[in-house]
């Protein structure tokens, strides 16, 4: 097959391509996409997304859109029924309804490069078609397949790509050894004009900002239980986030918790709801550092990326692809180890050089892995098919 120049990004149908959500993906793709526009190497790549009709504007620039009409997800009861026929070696019927429109309008596209994020439905879709497609794994895709299930499901697949090497593993952890040379690792980049460090008024308390969803595995009671270990006033604790993406939506049982312990604690704790990611630049620019203090392992954090962009010093978990993303700029502790998060937080909280030098490094390790580093990784790879 010839070298294909058109790269089409398949998207989660309901996923917003639009700065409008909180959702990593659409974020991943907007980098992505906007660093080949300006890669000047040729050939070139140009960039779509395919996406649903009534998804969110505005819609990022950086991609042409190539729309399709959704249908409804399937049910939890379509889901579970899906994993027992993949265990019998049957199609899942309800991922494959669910996907079929837009393996459709990707099908009526001149031969292209398709990267599946996080959908393994599309492969088996799009087999015998004239595209290449790349399953793009922003999680664990295979938790729930047998490894014969997994053999089956990447037959068709150019490559696989990764966002660290911890979920690489993962991965490979449910492949068939002779498919473990299918994946390449691709790490996600930053946006350094948007994320930037800034001269934040000098206040009598030092900020220290957490952002995230509201939910258990993100860690913000992680935090707040080191907030109270160190009863400091002379700190201010910054919270933004919801459980889903609507700032609107009512409090769930966890974050109606979370305002509980903020309650009982000395230093002052502010909660925000979810922000669109237009305003988490200048959320980043008004903390002293940031904690990323996750219990479970995320492939890889975004928001410690932005942080470093920012020129935070970054205290995170030892989790998952969390490292990969700090890239030694950070302070790592482990999981759920709230006296070693307070231990952290205190030291940076009292050594106003070592934040500095800290943010300094944190900035300069940003800038050398921006999004165009990471498209550097991806077209290694999408140069490789051929």
């Amino acid at each position: 097959m010839s070298r294909l120049d058109h790269v089409i990004h398949a998207i989660t149908p309901g996923d917003h391509f639009s700065p409008r959500t909180g959702s990593a993906i659409p974020t991943v793709v907007h980098g992505l996409a906007g660093a080949a526009a300006q890669d000047r190497r040729e050939p070139g790549y140009r960039h779509s997304v395919a996406l649903g009709a009534g998804t969110w504007h505005p819609r990022y620039d950086s991609a042409a859109v190539i729309e399709f009409d959704e249908v409804a997800p399937p049910t939890r009861a379509g889901r579970l029924l899906d994993v027992a026929r993949g265990r019998v070696g049957l199609p899942r019927a309800a991922a494959a309804r669910y996907f079929a429109p837009q393996a459709a309008a990707i099908r009526a596209q001149s031969p292209s490069i398709v990267l599946a994020h996080n959908a393994p439905a599309l492969l088996p879709l799009l087999a015998g078609s004239r595209h290449r497609v790349v399953l793009y794994a922003h999680n664990n895709l295979f938790g729930t397949m047998t490894p014969g299930e997994t053999a089956r499901t990447l037959r068709s697949a150019a490559a696989v790509v990764s966002v660290s090497d911890a979920l690489a593993a993962e991965l490979r952890e449910r492949m068939p050894a002779p498919m473990h040379p299918l994946v390449h690792v691709v790490g996600n980049g930053v946006d350094t004009r948007q994320f930037r460090p800034g001269e934040r008024e000098a206040g009598e308390r030092l900020r220290v900002l957490f952002v995230g969803r509201m939910i258990p595995e993100k860690g913000a009671d992680v935090l707040l239980d080191a907030v109270a270990l160190l009863d400091r006033n002379d700190l201010e604790v910054l919270i933004v986030g919801s459980h889903g993406f609507d700032a609107g939506a009512a409090l769930t049982p966890f974050e109606r918790g979370l305002r509980a312990r903020a309650a009982a604690v000395t230093t002052p704790v502010r909660f925000l709801p979810f922000e669109p990611r237009t305003a988490l630049p200048a959320l980043l620019r008004s903390a002293d550092l940031l904690v990323v203090p996750s219990r479970w392992a995320e492939p890889w954090a975004l928001t410690v990326g932005e942080g470093l962009a920012s020129g935070l010093p970054v205290v995170a978990a030892r989790a998952g692809g969390i490292p990969d993303a700090l890239a030694g700029a950070g302070i790592l502790v482990e999981c759920e180890d709230a006296p070693a998060l307070a231990a952290a937080i205190a030291r940076l909280a009292d050594d106003a050089e070592l934040r500095r030098t800290m943010g300094a490094g944190a900035r300069a390790r940003a800038v050398e892995r921006d999004w165009s580093w990471s498209w550097a990784q991806l077209r290694d790879v999408l140069d490789g098919l051929d």
